[in-house]
């Protein structure tokens, strides 16, 4: 804390003192709100229309963000969710009371009783006829609210950014619709919401390196989950044919602008569909989305406009990586040749040793970038989707997707593979890839999810889209940390 920080706590701390020996509680367990902000400005302009209305008096609280004195009266701006509206508290309408506001400072907390007007500049604001202190704030505001601008700041004490900032404010919120949004969207469509666990045994469902964590009382190694995949196509083989999970996956990974070690997913998976039928439910319902949120399908992402409207490009995987870079990886087989092949290019390839893991790095260095607007890559070569379904005219190709928008994976789909015997040949070639090359992503071997399909599980198409960098994408944000309340920082 800097001197001047200090100093002011003191100050606060000292008019704590003067509230109490004034005989008021600083913090009292509860205020009854009549309105909010937003709702008392409603009020007031619709009775202004009416003749016959007349407004009660009426109770509003929040956080004083801002005071302005002109001999004896005094305006302070209070804050809520809604927004802020301006009180005028007169000195000889409170009598004694008014010099409670002696010891009233900015970002305490106020609830108010009176009636709104129209000030002679045109702004909507309330007479004080009545206040109560709810809470005094013996810490001063960020940069006596000329907004928090320290990115660090920002981050580590998000309580001051949503108080400071409003785009942070409104972030936060859009956040929330956006879940709720999709929520409604699968309800609709009658998926049922579940819970899977987060410690799990194996560290299955993708291509990750996960968090390990130790179980006491059990006395074994469990795992923070990368993925709720298995455990939702295991509700598949039970029978609930539609399910979906909101929830969080955890990835010891990098921590970039677009990588978060822990992230928000929303996984479903729908029986007797394919990678076909939930790209077109993607579609629906990311334009759905973002007409939703932004009142529009075409939205500002920085300085281009993204056009979320239905269809969105199909493009072939192999043909869009040739044009891109050139390189045509069915000409590739083997790792050592594709590294070649990528080193001419000027790809550095020396932490990738795997064929997949060497196609993985060629796709985000120089396929990516070039998907900005809302697309689809289709068709992805079988060692990088352990878990997707063969396709009938190809079988080294699989039926999977992914979605990309400003060069950002938002989605990842597949025709989910439901071979029992298949599956498991693939889940041990991971494993030999694990231990030929450990410190690169692989999926592993999950004995228990092999026993549930080989009881039966139907054609079924799954889906993984990522909550942080939809956010990101509709609230004009270009780092993950932005729309993740209490991201992962570096010490």
């Amino acid at each position: 804390m800097s001197e001047v920080e200090n100093e002011l706590s003191k100050s606060r701390l000292a008019k704590l003192e003067s509230l109490k020996s004034r005989g008021i509680d600083p913090y009292p367990s509860r205020f009854r709100r009549t309105h909010t902000s937003i709702e008392a400005i409603t009020a007031y302009e619709e009775s202004e229309s009416s003749t016959e209305s007349t407004l009660e008096s009426m109770s509003l609280c929040g956080r004083i963000m801002a005071r302005r004195s002109m001999g004896r009266a005094t305006f302070l701006d209070i804050s809520d969710r809604t927004g802020k509206i301006q009180a005028l508290f007169r000195a000889n309408l409170l009598d004694d009371k008014y010099q409670i506001l002696e010891d009233i400072d900015l970002g305490d907390w106020l609830g108010i009783m009176g009636k709104p007007f129209r000030t002679k500049t045109g702004q909507v604001t309330i007479q004080v006829e009545t206040f109560q202190i709810l809470c005094k704030a013996i810490k001063p505001l960020p940069e006596k609210w000329h907004g928090l601008t320290d990115v660090e700041t920002r981050y580590r004490q998000r309580y001051l950014d949503l108080i400071s900032n409003d785009k942070s404010l409104q972030t936060a919120i859009t956040r929330s619709q956006i879940v709720s949004f999709i929520r409604r969207f699968m309800d609709k469509k009658e998926f049922i919401e579940v819970e899977t666990p987060i410690l799990v045994p194996v560290a299955a469902g993708g291509m990750a390196h996960p968090f390990i964590t130790h179980h006491n009382t059990l006395n074994r190694d469990l795992f923070l989950r990368i993925a709720t995949e298995l455990h939702l196509k295991r509700l598949i083989v039970g029978g609930l044919e539609r399910v979906y999970e909101i929830g969080r996956v955890f990835r010891n990974e990098g921590v970039d602008q677009q990588h978060n070690p822990e992230f928000t997913t929303m996984e479903s998976y729908e029986a007797f569909a394919d990678y076909k039928d939930v790209m077109l439910m993607v579609e629906q319902m990311v334009s759905q989305l973002a007409l939703e949120t932004t009142d529009a399908m075409v939205v500002d992402y920085g300085d281009i406009k993204l056009d979320f409207s239905p269809p969105w490009p199909r493009y072939d995987l192999r043909s869009k990586i040739l044009e891109t870079s050139g390189i045509d990886f069915t000409e590739h087989t083997d790792a050592d040749t594709l590294a070649k092949a990528m080193s001419s290019k000027g790809i550095d390839v020396r932490n990738q040793v795997s064929w997949g893991g060497l196609l993985d790095k060629l796709i985000s260095e120089k396929l990516e970038p070039t998907l900005i607007q809302p697309c689809f890559l289709i068709d992805y070569p079988l060692p990088m989707s352990p878990l997707a379904k063969r396709t009938s005219h190809d079988p080294t190709i699989v039926e999977r997707f992914e979605g990309f928008v400003y060069g950002m994976e938002i989605c990842n789909a597949f025709s989910e593979l439901n071979d029992p015997i298949d599956q498991r040949k693939r889940f041990e070639e991971q494993e030999e890839l694990h231990r030929k090359f450990a410190e690169e992503e692989m999926d592993r071997l999950d004995e228990d999810f092999l026993t549930a399909i080989e009881h039966g599980m139907p054609p079924t198409g799954g889906l993984g889209i990522g909550i942080d960098r939809l956010t990101m994408l509709l609230t004009n944000n270009k780092s993950i940390r932005e729309v993740i309340l209490f991201p992962q920082l570096r010490n």
